[in-house]
């Protein structure tokens, strides 16, 4: 808080600036001035917060200056420091706003405690005008929030509250003479600056930039920014000038924003219509990409996709249940799941449906597997959000994670884990029994015997196998060349991978997958 002493007496400005120690008090020390005019030169610029000024100077005295003060800077408290104990320069001060007055023989305390209780004051004004702007946000949010979910009331009230009419029009959002035009909702979500509190405060500057690049008004909410703009120019489907806005805001807070626009009201009535409309664009969000401006027209080709998955779908799931590999798992799911977000009819309503018969699938896959016996734990899973792919990947997770604990507690139910760790070290050249022994805590002859006896197979002819398998699936799947396949069935030497692949298949790798495009 800055302070200004104002005096012709140069021995009065330097005792004053000397003597006492202002930074004590929280003040910090203009430059004195020597008169009243010096003083009202530079207070423009300099805006003390406290003035102590004598009253008799040469020129303007300290009385009109303080009236020239308050008429400048409402909020500075002005103390009179004179030699004059006259009662009528007293009175005449209190009338020009002066919140003290003291002799010049006051003693320092006297004059730190006058200092002291003017920054009290001028800290007690900037409270009550924080508070006072603090209320009137609260009540312009709710004002907004209620015109949005039931619009301004009935017909016989006025377009818009008397609260909220002022700021619609300094807001470009009513005409010359404050009759309503019309106007679109526009809901704004942001991401790139993680979860928390960080959330919150890149929401918080996104409002500050959409309300300083667009005639709108604004009302922050817990995930989005609800905007409420001319429906033309600047709102109009497409608009370049808020797509530019959009663009701008994206690149200065460096997010990803997606915008969702409702229809045009055409007055404050119909807000919550386009609001709502604006909500169901936003729930596209995943669907569409989760960036960009978006309007009710862009979906009008939506009406949704499958909503169950196919039984070869659900055999594979079961295969991968059952192998226990995590890796293949996720990778199914992120395969199956891309494609129904990519898919140009998919709703939010179908994906979620499809989703849940999906995770459903792989309960009841684990009730029969378990002869019977419920699935623990299904709950219907939340709407399809961000997060789709991994809530669906956790959730069939955990079913794996059961049976093959189910399985551990019964004779041989060791076998299972080896199986799976063997399928996900398939490209690991120098996999061998004494590995996977050593998973399951057993000497590699106990596990050879019991690998044999549960599969029906030698370890290396079941590996063997595995491999050829994955070999079969690049060469029909992938574009990789033979040699990459090779490397990624386990084998560093192509020549000794051509002879077993056709001892699997009674073909090279080259003529299977030629077979196989042509039979496409």
């Amino acid at each position: 808080m800055r302070l200004m002493i104002v005096d012709d007496e140069d021995i009065i400005r330097r005792g004053l600036s000397t003597v006492i120690d202002w930074t004590e008090i929280g003040l910090t020390l203009l430059p004195p001035a020597a008169s009243a005019d010096e003083a009202l030169e530079r207070i423009p610029e300099e805006k003390p917060h406290v003035l102590f000024t004598d009253i008799r100077m040469p020129g303007m005295d300290g009385i009109e200056l303080a009236g020239r003060v308050r008429e400048l800077l409402p909020g500075t408290e002005t103390v009179i420091l004179t030699g004059y104990d006259d009662f009528g320069y007293a009175r005449e001060a209190l009338r020009e706003g002066v919140s003290d007055y003291l002799l010049k023989t006051s003693r320092p305390e006297e004059i730190i405690r006058a200092a002291a209780k003017a920054k009290q004051r001028v800290l007690e004004r900037w409270e009550a005008r924080r508070q006072e702007s603090l209320q009137t946000a609260a009540l312009r949010h709710q004002l907004i929030e209620r015109l949005l979910a039931q619009g301004p009331g009935t017909a016989s009230e006025s377009p818009l509250p008397a609260a909220l009419q002022s700021w619609f029009r300094r807001s470009g959002l009513c005409g010359p003479e404050g009759q309503p035009v019309p106007l679109r909702v526009l809901l704004v979500q942001a991401e790139g600056w993680g979860d928390g509190p960080f959330a919150g405060l890149l929401l918080g500057a996104a409002e500050n930039i959409l309300y300083e690049l667009l005639p709108c008004v604004t009302l922050l909410k817990a995930d989005r920014v609800a905007v409420i703009l001319p429906a033309d120019g600047a709102a109009a489907a497409g608009g370049q000038d808020l797509a530019r806005a959009l663009e701008r805001l994206g690149a200065t807070l460096k997010c990803s924003v997606f915008a969702a626009l409702g229809g045009t009201a055409a007055d404050p009535a119909c807000l919550p219509a386009s609001c709502r409309e604006a909500e169901r664009v936003l729930g596209f969000r995943e669907l569409l990409g989760g960036r960009g401006l978006f309007t009710p027209e862009q979906l009008s080709g939506r009406t949704g996709s499958r909503t169950v998955c196919s039984q070869a779908e659900e055999a594979e799931l079961a295969a991968l249940l059952a192998g226990g590999s995590a890796t293949g798992l996720r990778r199914f799911v992120s395969r199956i799941v891309r494609a129904e977000l990519e898919h140009p009819a998919a709703t939010p309503q179908s994906l979620q449906a499809f989703l849940h018969s999906l995770v459903l699938s792989g309960h009841r896959w684990l009730e029969r597997a378990l002869e019977g016996t419920p699935a623990p734990g299904y709950a219907p899973l939340p709407e399809a959000g961000g997060q789709a792919e991994e809530e669906v990947y956790r959730r069939l997770a955990a079913v794996m994670e059961r049976f093959h604990a189910s399985l551990s507690e019964s004779r041989g139910g060791y076998i299972p884990k080896a199986v799976a760790y063997i399928r996900d070290h398939l490209d690991d050249p120098n996999l061998s029994l004494q590995q996977a022994a050593a998973v399951v805590h057993l000497s590699p002859s106990h596990f050879g015997e019991v690998f044999k006896r549960e599969t029906g197979q030698t370890y290396l002819e079941f590996v063997t196998g595995e491999r050829m398998r994955r070999a079969a699936a690049l060469l029909r799947e992938s574009p990789a060349k033979v040699s990459e396949v090779a490397q990624r069935a386990g084998y560093e030497d192509i020549k000794y991978f051509g002879q077993l692949f056709k001892k699997y298949a009674g073909v090279t790798p080259s003529e299977y997958r030629q077979s196989v495009r042509e039979g496409g």
